[in-house]
């Protein structure tokens, strides 16, 4: 956990470089000051600024302060963080981000890969029926990496966080030759049944909350060399730099009686497969449906699809990860509100199918295989 707490950190410019000073424990003459890199800041150093930063992003006056209605008790600067449990339950889950496998610093803003690493995380939490309501985070990176680019970082980090009222609770550093990012997210369920991935049943609908595709084109484009030209492809990449889950959808999902869930972060048919397997039931989808407004911003990817000579812009949209969209079974006589569209039914049987015939290609990505 975190332990120095943050007191002051000033900026100021000399000579062109941007100078920070932190002022660390109760005594003011122990004082760290750093040039660039995080290696001549040094570790404790370091955590005094990302504190700072993160405080500063998430409204926050001072780093032991709290949200407003937040359930963090105690945050960074003691051995652990203590947060209220008034459920009695906590939805915990944990993700790894490592560069160049989840993201590339020549391809995305410091606090871009901040608001990715927290959404991915949070998104987790939803897709439980729950609410978000702290991150622990670990960074590891290089002594020579920018400590703005760190602050940038966690700054992106705690703002993500702020917008669903969490808060970072804490977490560690390290070095490493390269930057990795590991959290763990925890949220409360408001005395509601956690929604699993084991309870679709025949008979159900299926629902998708937020976009499809986007991110998975917007990172061809990149990796193609697309300059993000026009706007409608800049929106594309930026879809990949920066999800936008939707996690109010998430613990409604829940009061409206869902019957399993999920987060689609690995590709909607290989998400949904794992909501299959642990039901025992088969999903069947209807493309005419997933591929269209508003899952999917149709003129977008038909665009990039043209660009990068792509024949099915579809396959984005089926297979396609990291948009973090939320998907659900619901029990067919529930009223969907407006953010669910429905895409498919739940069958007897196994697998996913698509127009009825399943799915044998690749349904998304998967850590391991080629």
């Amino acid at each position: 956990m975190w332990s120095t707490r943050y007191r002051r950190v000033t900026t100021s410019g000399a000579r062109g470089r941007r100078r920070r000073t932190a002022t660390v424990g109760s005594d003011p003459a122990h004082k760290l000051e750093a040039a660039i890199t995080i290696g001549e800041l040094g570790e404790f150093g370091l955590i005094a600024a990302v504190t700072a930063a993160m405080a500063a992003a998430g409204g926050q006056a001072a780093a032991g302060d709290k949200p407003v209605g937040s359930k963090l008790l105690i945050g960074a600067g003691d051995d652990a963080a203590v947060l209220r449990t008034a459920d009695g339950r906590v939805v915990a889950t944990t993700d790894m981000l490592i560069e160049g496998r989840h993201f590339r610093r020549d391809w995305s803003s410091a606090t871009d890969i901040g608001h990715k690493a927290a959404a991915r995380n949070l998104a987790d939490v939803a897709a439980m029926g729950a609410v978000p309501t702290a991150l622990l985070v670990g960074f590891a990176g290089p002594g020579q990496l920018a400590v703005e680019w760190v602050t940038d970082l966690a700054a992106g980090i705690a703002s993500e966080c702020a917008a669903v009222g969490a808060a970072v609770a804490g977490g560690d550093t390290s070095s490493s030759e390269t930057v990795l990012l590991a959290i763990t997210a925890l949220g409360d369920l408001g005395g509601r049944a956690p929604v699993t991935r084991g309870g679709a049943r025949s008979g159900d609908v299926v629902a998708v909350a937020g976009t499809l595709g986007s991110a998975a084109a917007g990172l061809d484009l990149l990796m193609a060399g697309a300059a993000g030209d026009p706007p409608a492809l800049a929106d594309l990449i930026g879809a990949h730099r920066r999800p936008s889950p939707p996690y109010a959808a998430g613990p409604q999902a829940a009061a409206l009686g869902a019957t399993a869930m999920i987060d689609v972060s690995d590709g909607l048919i290989a998400d949904l497969g794992h909501v299959a397997l642990a039901s025992g039931v088969r999903v069947d989808l209807q493309a005419r449906l997933v591929a269209a407004e508003p899952i999917a911003r149709i003129s977008a990817l038909r665009e990039a699809a043209n660009v990068l000579g792509k024949q099915d812009w579809v396959d984005w949209v089926l297979t396609g990860g990291d948009d973090h969209a939320l998907v659900a079974t619901f029990p067919a006589d529930v009223a969907l509100p407006v953010g669910w569209t429905t895409v498919g039914t739940v069958v007897q049987g196994h697998g996913v199918a698509v127009d009825g015939s399943i799915w044998s290609a690749r349904g998304g990505w998967e850590h391991f295989r080629p």
